[in-house]
């Protein structure tokens, strides 16, 4: 139940916003939840003791690209973006860099934030600018919701062969199955409730996809918590953990259904 109901909560947030919010609201929102999960990801990667104002500066650098592209919905905002966090990134460890005492593993696990957090997270911003991209986000989060849950319940009954178990050690290749086939459920029972204008077949293959896309995003914030010795990204969802222990396969989903909607579908 303490996974339930804050789940369901979630879910309805989300539907409300991209069925009733304004892109403005959706904006705002996205960036709060950025900026949320950067201060996340900051706790994971840097134990300094940090004052506020330094703590939001790293923030706002790791979430830039975010910011950015809201400011200017284009996939060719993206590379100066992400090029202006990384010089900031770069000035702030050359000021502070007499008082870390490993510079280079802060500046590759703070770098690696600006493509994780910032990089990959700008693809929902992008997504929701696309023709019919309040559908198509509703539909990418169903899918990842969906293949979570089923991936879960699967190998819990089921599962008996690792996927990858030096990295999540719980995880099966049945649950995994679980996963997908849930996520392509979700994603038929939503193409038809919202309408969406593509063909059915693209839509499979997009589901198929996505949800193995996802299952590679939960499983790269777990090597992230792995490498920092962290067990929950934050506690700020109750029974869910932080933003980013729901937000990883949502971060790896977005940029992949983005693309395969500019590429392939329209």
């Amino acid at each position: 139940m303490k996974r339930i109901v804050p789940g369901l909560l979630i879910s309805g947030f989300w539907l409300l916003l991209l069925l009733k919010g304004s892109i403005l609201m959706f904006l705002v929102v996205i960036v709060g939840i950025v900026l949320l999960a950067s201060n996340e990801y900051l706790r994971m990667v840097d134990c300094r003791p940090l004052s506020t104002v330094e703590r939001g500066v790293l923030n706002l650098i790791l979430a830039f690209p975010v910011i950015a592209v809201c400011f200017h919905s284009s996939e060719h905002t993206l590379p100066a973006a992400v090029a202006v966090s990384f010089f900031c990134l770069t000035a702030y460890l050359l000021c502070r860099y007499k008082d870390i005492n490993d510079s280079y593993q802060l500046f590759c696990r703070l770098a690696f934030g600006i493509l994780y957090i910032g990089l990959l997270g700008a693809h929902l911003v992008l997504l929701r600018f696309l023709p019919e991209g309040d559908s198509w986000l509703i539909i990418g989060a169903a899918i990842t919701a969906a293949s979570d849950s089923g991936a879960y319940f699967v190998g819990s009954a089921f599962g008996k062969r690792k996927l990858c178990p030096r990295v999540s050690p719980n995880k099966t290749i049945e649950g995994a199955v679980g996963g997908v086939f849930a996520g392509l459920i979700a994603a038929i029972a939503f193409y038809f409730i919202l309408q969406v204008s593509c063909s059915l077949l693209f839509l499979i293959f997009s589901a198929v996809t996505l949800s193995g896309v996802g299952i590679v995003g939960d499983l790269t914030e777990s090597i992230i918590k792995r490498g920092t010795n962290t067990k929950d990204s934050g506690t700020i969802l109750a029974g869910h953990g932080g933003i980013l222990d729901r937000a990883d396969s949502l971060l790896f989903v977005g940029p992949a259904l983005y693309y395969l909607l500019v590429l392939v579908a329209l």
